[in-house]
């Protein structure tokens, strides 16, 4: 086990009478990645604002880098970095610029600060553009100079609240590169997302949170694995075939069969996935059958997510 760098307990905060945070309990790992999941109003952005001293709380205990949250905020403060879902890059400066003038307003001196620029430029892939006038950086660019400025004092801890919000896909992955990086040096980064690709591919653990309560807290992999069984499925190349393919299904299958007409595909859930899909396409050489498709397909976060979701509102 690694150090924990985020800890809270028993958080409670209200608006107004309503409860935007009940009983939530949160930790996390130097180096890791920590993915805060839930539908809109769930308390993502509550819990942030709360980690990063902007709003207090009515009950429970915060602690970041070691600091508790109420009582030594500003600690706290020297020790965290915040990137929020709109950009606070100035348009009319350079790359450079831009993380100098965050440097001074961070007190480094004329020279550190410009020291500090050059590191992150270089460490965000950005040094070719360094003395390019920012508003005509692409959208993933941009982010990634946030990243940086976020990154004066290099924080501890990272908070990223929604952070590829509006990015195309090259923008996107071009700040998980940098995630994925900042993460594998020490820092770590607890991330807000709505996009569940996103987590599966950049967090160690997922906190999945609705009505302001703890869900679940667990692994991508395991997170998924809480779904059940890998499934077999095969996708006819001719519709009039699906009986047939759902015998074959059927007779390895561990579960209920499902039939898709629609995509024409049958499939079922298999406790041994190599030896089902071995013995399904035996029975289909057998037959002299052609499929359009078969393979195994494991639950996706996607499914995971909406299913804890939706067990939650029943």
């Amino acid at each position: 086990m690694g150090t924990t760098t985020v800890e809270a307990s028993n958080l409670g905060k209200r608006f107004k009478g309503t409860a935007a945070l009940d009983g939530f309990d949160l930790t996390a790992e130097a180096g890791t990645v920590l993915g805060l999941l839930g539908p809109n109003g769930a308390g993502k952005t509550t819990t942030v604002r709360i980690l990063t001293t902007l709003l207090g709380f009515d009950t429970g205990r915060a602690a970041v880098a070691g600091f508790d949250v109420a009582r030594d905020a500003r600690q706290v403060r020297r020790r965290i970095g915040l990137t929020g879902q709109q950009t606070a890059v100035d348009d009319l400066l350079t790359a450079r610029q831009n993380l100098v003038l965050f440097g001074k307003l961070f007190r480094l001196t004329k020279t550190r600060a410009g020291e500090r620029a050059d590191e992150l430029l270089a460490q965000f892939g950005l040094a070719d553009a360094a003395h390019r006038q920012t508003k005509g950086f692409s959208g993933g660019m941009k982010r990634r100079l946030d990243l940086a400025a976020s990154m004066i004092l290099a924080p501890q801890v990272l908070f990223l609240d929604e952070p590829t919000t509006g990015l195309d896909p090259a923008g996107r992955r071009e700040v998980w590169d940098a995630v994925e990086g900042l993460a594998a040096d020490g820092t770590t980064v607890v991330l807000t997302t709505h996009y569940l690709d996103e987590a599966d591919r950049l967090c160690d653990r997922i906190a999945v949170i609705d009505h302001g309560r703890n869900l679940i807290d667990d692994t991508p992999a395991g997170l998924k694995r809480r779904m059940g069984a890998d499934r077999l499925e095969i996708v006819a190349a001719d519709p009039s075939d699906l009986p047939v393919l759902q015998q074959i299904v059927e007779a390895v299958a561990d579960g209920e069969t499902a039939l898709d007409e629609g995509a024409s595909s049958v499939s079922a859930p298999v406790s041994d996935p190599v030896a089902a899909l071995t013995a399904a396409a035996t029975a289909l050489q057998d037959k002299r059958l052609t499929v359009a498709d078969i393979g195994l397909r494991r639950p996706t976060l996607d499914e995971a997510f909406l299913e804890l979701i939706a067990k939650e509102d029943q």
